[in-house]
């Protein structure tokens, strides 16, 4: 049987613009009006439109101001947002490398404008795999944060929410755990226990003890989370569904399956009401339902899921993003179990070429892909090249340990 896809794909914008472009108020009219109507596109979904006008923006920056100004620091990082969405890594890691080496050059190397760089190059790095690059530009943001505004500044919750999430990605749950307490406690001292931050951070906790086969604690989490966002915002506020996905994804592994159903339902009904039936928020919903229903062996009613997220994904981000290999793996998978290798044979081909394409030939996110498409060959009697497959995959294993 093929390996799962165990992550759920969020296909919400990868970052946001993170903090305001410097000092735009002195760029020439024209740069500005790019900018804001390139800003104005990302925010609507449209990064490919927003691109081009952001690359015509950055010379007329660097004309005026010339190359080191931080305005066309804040460009080059807008840019890797754009690449980083658009599924072109390499692009981005660039952008973000400019953007934190014009920053250090007038700021400093502990500035707060440098930790953000630090922070979206590691966002970068863990989106391709690249964890101990992640993990260190983490602590260095974390630590830069901590000498500018203190320990207990809401500014440093995100950043130790996210090294937290390094660990728990490469199974260091102990060392996540603290860090997600200690985001907790940030926002309860600084916002107060019923605010939506407090929430956030109860469903990021939640999530881990969830992953972590800590149910008993994870459910009053979630709990608690959905009841400050219903009390704050009211019971359709976008957030909660956030909270429902993941109470949904503990009923279902503690086996409550008739819980399961409406409180996925409901989540697609909030998103789908806040955002829109094409939402990279409702396609991460479907994505999640859909792989119920196959758990369930429902497969009528989860192939039209899978197949509408696939759709979703490539017009949200293009049919070469590296994230719609996740969809085509997903739907490779229910065809395997369908007996249907055939079908599902050209999907897994093709996610993996899109992982190859965008991270190259030896990075480990190709493994379990390799793996999936191996055993299709197999199915299919092409042994040769299932082996060859399997080996290939093997052999990135060891270089990465």
């Amino acid at each position: 049987m093929l390996k799962r896809n165990a992550r759920v794909l969020t296909l919400s914008l990868l970052l946001a613009i993170a903090g305001p472009l410097p000092a735009l108020a002195q760029a020439p009219g024209d740069a500005a009006a790019l900018l804001r109507q390139a800003i104005e596109l990302y925010n609507s979904g449209n990064a490919a439109e927003a691109l081009p006008l952001a690359q015509k923006a950055l010379p007329l920056l660097e004309q005026q101001n010339g190359p080191d100004h931080l305005d066309v620091a804040a460009a080059h990082n807008y840019l890797g947002v754009l690449q980083q969405q658009l599924g072109r890594p390499k692009e981005a890691e660039t952008s973000y490398l400019r953007a934190m080496a014009i920053r250090q050059r007038a700021l400093g190397t502990e500035h707060a404008q440098v930790a953000m760089s630090a922070e979206n190059l590691a966002a970068l790095y863990r989106a391709s795999g690249r964890n101990e690059e992640a993990e260190l530009l983490y602590k260095r943001a974390l630590s830069i944060n901590e000498k500018v505004y203190g320990p207990d500044h809401p500014a440093l919750a995100a950043t130790a929410s996210n090294l937290g999430s390094i660990y728990r990605d490469t199974g260091r749950q102990r060392d996540a755990e603290p860090l997600y307490l200690r985001a907790l406690a940030i926002h309860e001292k600084a916002f107060g226990p019923g605010h939506p931050h407090v929430a956030a951070s109860l469903v990021t906790l939640g999530e881990l003890y969830r992953t972590t086969g800590r149910l008993a604690e994870a459910e009053p989490m979630f709990k608690r989370a959905i009841a400050i966002d219903e009390k704050s915002r009211g019971t359709e506020y976008p957030d909660i569904a956030n909270a429902l996905q993941e109470l949904a994804m503990l009923y279902w592994m503690q086996g409550r399956i008739d819980e399961v159903e409406p409180v996925f339902k409901r989540t697609l009904v909030i998103r789908e009401k806040a955002y829109g039936p094409d939402h990279p928020a409702v396609a991460q919903t479907l994505n999640t339902m859909a792989g119920f229903y196959r758990d369930q062996g429902r497969h009528a009613d989860s192939e039209p899921y899978f197949r509408r997220v696939l759709a979703m994904y490539e017009k949200a981000l293009g049919t070469e993003h590296p994230g719609v290999a996740t969809a085509l793996n997903n739907l490779a998978v229910l065809y395997q179990e369908m007996g249907r290798p055939a079908d599902a044979e050209p999907l897994a081909t093709r996610a993996l070429a899109l992982r190859e394409k965008a991270f190259g030939s030896n990075n480990p996110q190709l493994v379990n892909t390799m793996h999936n498409l191996a055993e299709l060959y197999r199915t299919l009697g092409r042994n040769a090249e299932a082996e060859a497959l399997n080996k290939r995959a093997e052999a990135i294993k060891q270089k990465t340990k």
